[in-house]
């Protein structure tokens, strides 16, 4: 009998990392891996925004690798298992669903959102841990999402704007503060007048109900077509970009900017 997919999966790792395997795979660690780990996520989140099912499969399963790796690292150490992992998961989703798994009912997604951070905040407590709304957003994310996961948490728990408008108005006021640091030549002050101006911009993305991640993503995106593009036209035109002046190069993209509205 063929074994499942994910013990045979298990069991290509384990093979891996054994004595007589792979001297790569015998090598890794936890920390080896975080970059992996990290760039496999954004590869799936990729493959999702190119609606790529073919790639998101195959990126899938990359990902899937890394989670069995790390177990597998563990079993070797005696720490946990894959079993444990999953049985760890598993429980905490009935845990912390008592609106599928139990009698509790709920209206909406607010109210299951809420809930949740109550159980979660409640399971920390029990381990004697004094807890904090703002806990489980994980430092290592991205700047911009983990400004936006920190508000929706402060959010939940009634520290927000009531409107979208009301953060433009503390946006333009940390802007006016980064123009004061930035004239005064005040370096020290003006990398953290920046960083709040970026807080009061995600919040405003967040009021507005737009993801900041996505929007960010799709201006690197257009700044890179348009770039391209100027550069393509530059280049018909009989001139290498090196040889070009600002001028110069901001004409070609004022043009493809005309071209892109047309």
């Amino acid at each position: 009998m063929n074994p499942q997919p994910l013990d045979q999966l298990r069991k290509i790792v384990a093979r891996l990392r054994a004595a007589d395997g792979c001297p790569w795979d015998r090598e890794q660690t936890h920390s080896s891996l975080r970059g992996h780990l990290i760039e496999e996520a954004y590869e799936v989140v990729d493959a999702i925004d190119r609606n790529n099912d073919a790639d998101l499969r195959e990126e899938l399963g990359d990902f899937l690798l890394q989670v069995v790796l790390h177990a597998q690292i563990a079993s070797e150490d005696g720490r946990f298992t894959l079993d444990d992992v999953a049985k760890a998961i598993s429980e905490k989703l009935v845990r912390r669903h008592p609106h599928v798994f139990g009698d509790t009912k709920l209206d909406n997604t607010a109210e299951v959102l809420t809930q949740w951070e109550q159980i979660k905040r409640a399971e920390k407590s029990k381990n004697g841990v004094t807890p904090s709304v703002l806990d489980g957003v994980a430092r290592a994310l991205p700047g911009l999402l983990r400004a936006n996961d920190i508000q929706k948490k402060a959010a939940r728990a009634g520290f927000d704007w009531a409107e979208a408008v009301e953060v433009l108005v503390k946006v333009r006021e940390e802007l006016s503060e980064a123009e004061f640091a930035l004239h005064a030549n005040e370096q020290d002050n003006l990398e953290e007048e920046l960083g709040d101006l970026l807080f009061a911009v995600v919040n405003l993305a967040r009021k507005s109900k737009i993801d900041p991640e996505v929007a960010m993503h799709k201006a690197n995106e257009k700044f890179v077509r348009r770039f391209k593009a100027m550069e393509k036209l530059i280049t018909a035109s009989g001139r290498k970009l090196e040889d070009c002046d600002l001028a110069a190069m901001d004409e070609a993209w004022n043009q493809v900017k005309k071209t892109e509205k047309a």
